[in-house]
């Protein structure tokens, strides 16, 4: 019955997603939820997703949350790391012992960020199609739970997913409309990085909780997260209308 109901459930997701891929569909919002069905689907404990920019380096572009520990750690792979690997090679890098001094010396500053966070297990997989590779998603484990094949090859599906999402629209195929398109994608992250930051402020919450706030007001008003972010940086929403967090006790 189990595996019947994550069968169900795993159809449901890919149903969601093909629902998403319509025309101006919002991008963020699509790799956010990819993100979070990965520690749904797959037995890992974060997962995130880096999407490299117009010089070639890969930038945070969805999280499982958000919490700061774990932003830092895929930060770090700017320079050093398997995301950094497997987008280089579009090759993917499973289940890579944390623990083990080869991992250590390969990637000191990925590896001894990514225990003090509480990681022991990760996986690297590209974002590609055919020849092209955009990205790489990250996956973390607290144990030593190694991936079978089965697994890998969801998480792969997940990663070509959010692949198609990113090159979707038709334009794409000229290479100077793309380079745009992916540029404006990282802005956009960047300016919902601020808005994030802007309302955990402002209530007294946790980025976690006034992340999923905005995000639940954008949704239910049919907003694009990058356009709703931006008309709050500059001032011209009353953020007073969106419903705050409730205050953990």
């Amino acid at each position: 019955m189990i595996g019947m109901a994550r069968e169900q459930r795993l159809a449901e997701i890919f149903v969601e997603v093909a629902d998403s891929l319509i025309d101006d569909f919002d991008v963020i919002d699509l790799l956010q939820r990819l993100s979070t069905r990965c520690i749904e689907l797959l037995a890992v404990d974060a997962a995130g997703i880096m999407l490299a920019d117009v010089h070639g380096e890969l930038q945070i572009m969805a999280a499982s949350d958000e919490h700061a520990r774990l932003l830092e750690l895929l930060a770090v792979q700017h320079d050093q790391g398997p995301c950094v690997e497997c987008y280089a090679t579009g090759l993917a890098s499973p289940n890579i012992d944390l623990t083990d001094a080869t991992a250590a010396a390969k990637w000191p500053r990925f590896t001894a960020q990514a225990r003090a966070t509480g990681y022991v297990t990760t996986h690297a997989l590209p974002l590609r199609l055919r020849d092209r590779v955009v990205g790489a998603l990250n996956l973390f484990q607290n144990e030593p739970h190694p991936l079978g094949d089965g697994e890998l090859a969801l998480a792969q599906a997940l990663a070509d997913v959010a692949t198609i999402a990113i090159l979707q629209q038709r334009t794409l195929e000229q290479s100077h409309v793309e380079t745009s398109q992916l540029q404006a994608a990282l802005t956009s992250r960047v300016l919902i990085e601020q808005v994030k930051g802007i309302l955990a402020e402002r209530w007294g919450a946790s980025v976690d909780e006034s992340f999923e706030a905005f995000r639940a007001y954008a949704r239910s008003h049919r907003l694009r997260l990058a356009d709703f972010a931006a008309e709050i940086i500059t001032g011209g929403f009353d953020t007073s209308l969106i419903p705050a967090p409730a205050r953990s006790l």
